[in-house]
């Protein structure tokens, strides 16, 4: 156990000597895969307040139920009873057919009613659902519509199906993003490691000579990319702080200006630790494929 840590603390400290051997590569690296860390995650953080935003004010979903003329209002308060008990319901609202002529009235269309033989309008109950995915709406929707006593159900709910529509496509961007990113990251890695091999080649071919195993010259190089990983993702994290603190005056300035107020909120601790955890990942992984690639180039070679 004592060999084990002695050689994996060696092979770190020659990974942060080769940081220090090369200061400005290396930090030109660790920015363009901070960049490459901060875009996937910006459009997450972005989705993500949108969808927080669009929480807080979007409006009230209703459902109207427009009932048979025919059927009478001891009934319909019957129905308004059972509606209230259903678990993935609200509220339900009755009006009934006096009611609703009054409303016609008080908008201003007494002439109009004034000339009817009779009430046309039928009772009307507004159901307000507790759930309001794009889903839940279609089925309580068709259930509804099967009610006997229902004439004709309308739901003005065409705004969450667009909304729940752009916010599965910015999903699929931010998986695509990310994917793209990735991979980017670990080829940069991977082509950075492929250099500093190819410029220590006689080194590592005399460590062979002696004995050195594949395992014992690969180790520091992966060290080397799990570590630039790690700092690339860290990187890109300040770059997301730094980014939403320029905006951030200017979001809170458009709230105000629809009467309200919001406060941008960046990656928690529970989305920030998997991120690092990924470009560190793929750091590693790239410098692997890196390492191996060129010393099974250097055994065909000799």
């Amino acid at each position: 156990m004592k060999a084990w840590l002695t050689h994996h603390l060696h092979s770190l400290k020659i990974a942060v000597q080769r940081f220090r051997d090369a200061p400005l590569a290396t930090l030109l690296t660790i920015l363009v895969i901070g960049v490459a860390v901060a875009m996937p995650s910006g459009l997450y953080v972005l989705l993500s307040n949108l969808d927080r935003a669009a929480g807080g004010v979007k409006p009230q979903i209703e459902l109207t139920l427009f009932l048979k003329t025919d059927v009478p209002e001891s009934t319909s308060k019957v129905l308004l009873t059972d509606l209230a008990k259903q678990p993935d319901v609200a509220a339900v609202v009755f009006i009934s057919k006096a009611e609703g002529i009054r409303k016609l009235e008080a908008a201003g269309l007494s002439d109009i009613t004034a000339g009817l033989p009779e009430n046309p309008l039928p009772d009307t109950l507004v159901l307000t659902p507790k759930e309001t995915s794009p889903e839940a709406l279609d089925m309580l929707y068709q259930r509804l519509s099967k009610l006997d006593s229902v004439q004709q159900v309308v739901m003005d709910a065409d705004w969450v199906k667009r909304l729940s529509a752009l916010m599965g496509l910015g999903k699929n961007l931010v998986l695509l993003l990310a994917t793209l990113f990735g991979l980017a990251l670990a080829a940069i890695t991977a082509n950075t490691i492929r250099l500093q091999i190819y410029a220590q080649q006689d080194e590592i071919e005399v460590a062979q000579l002696i004995g050195a195993t594949d395992r014992f010259i690969r180790r520091p190089f992966l060290y080397y990319g799990g570590i630039q990983g790690l700092v690339g993702g860290i990187t890109g994290w300040l770059i997301l702080l730094l980014g939403g603190a320029l905006i951030e005056s200017s979001v809170a300035q458009v709230a105000a200006a629809y009467g309200a107020s919001y406060t941008l909120h960046g990656l928690n601790l529970t989305e920030l630790i998997p991120l690092l955890g990924l470009s560190t990942l793929l750091g590693w992984l790239g410098a692997y494929f890196s390492v191996n690639q060129a010393l099974r180039q250097f055994a065909s070679c000799s």
